[in-house]
């Protein structure tokens, strides 16, 4: 069974982020829902079960098999939200990015970036303006070093197990790769062994600005989400460093799937 939590605190962004797993998760055999909410106080209690409940029947009508609905009062968000995550065993956490005013975009948009560090679990960030059309293809950005020890292939295995797609591994280096060394090699056959059930094509781009390359590249290749292994900040070129994180989840126009090495 896929569970897959959807935290929301109603507002725009969480609404449009739970609709869009809908849409994700319609149709799709053994996978369950879980809206979680987390209010502040037992007067919001009988409003988050209303909000819940309306949202549940949304999701029943998009073709969601199963929904659960979680509540609980106070805590810290992250914790409460990863304390779930383990209860649960769940595949995926999916959360919006953005809020409808400046104070729940700082606070909804943090957390979603804290919980990708604390989370054990994949999470999924939909960015406010994103509509699903599918999932088709699936960009994977890597830096090609000790991929074995430092993708998490199960876990990312597990969540693309729901749709299939063609996977397209991304490598970005400043200088021009013409002919794979053979450390370059021996890592690329690593993958290939790593998601041998998915169709792969492999993708090296010379670019100083692997911003520019990789937003060109999910442009030209209709990429429908991006899989990035967010690293421990020690590792001063990880992508998932809180201030590349912001650049790559505040910017793209497509989700992020963020699996913890």
């Amino acid at each position: 069974m896929h569970r897959v939590i959807i935290p929301v605190d109603f507002s725009e962004t969480s609404l449009n982020a739970a609709r869009y797993t809908a849409k994700m998760l319609s149709g799709k055999e053994e996978t369950q829902a879980v809206l979680y909410h987390n209010y502040d106080t037992h007067d919001d209690y009988d409003i988050c079960q209303n909000y819940q409940e309306s949202l549940k029947k949304e999701f029943y009508k998009a073709g969601v098999k199963s929904v659960e609905c979680e509540s609980e009062m106070g805590g810290d968000l992250i914790e409460n939200i990863s304390r779930l995550a383990h209860s649960i065993r769940a595949s995926l956490v999916v959360m919006g990015i953005t809020g409808k005013s400046a104070i729940r975009q700082v606070m909804f948009g943090s957390n979603t970036l804290k919980l990708i560090d604390k989370n054990l679990y994949p999470v999924m960030i939909i960015p406010p303006d994103a509509v699903y059309k599918g999932v088709t293809n699936i960009a994977f950005a890597t830096d090609f070093k000790n991929v074995e020890l430092s993708t998490p292939s199960q876990l990312i295995d597990s969540v693309l197990s729901l749709f299939n797609p063609r996977m397209h591994i991304v490598h970005v280096t400043k200088e021009q790769v013409s002919v794979l060394t053979s450390e370059m090699q021996g890592e690329k056959e690593k993958l290939e062994t790593m998601f041998l059930h998915f169709q792969k094509e492999f993708h090296f781009i010379a670019s100083h600005d692997f911003y520019e390359a990789l937003d060109k590249f999910i442009n030209g290749h209709n990429i429908d989400i991006l899989v990035t292994v967010p690293k421990h900040q020690s590792n001063s070129s990880s992508l998932f460093k809180s201030t590349h994180t912001k650049r790559l989840a505040y910017h793209s126009h497509i989700p992020i799937l963020a699996a913890h090495q």
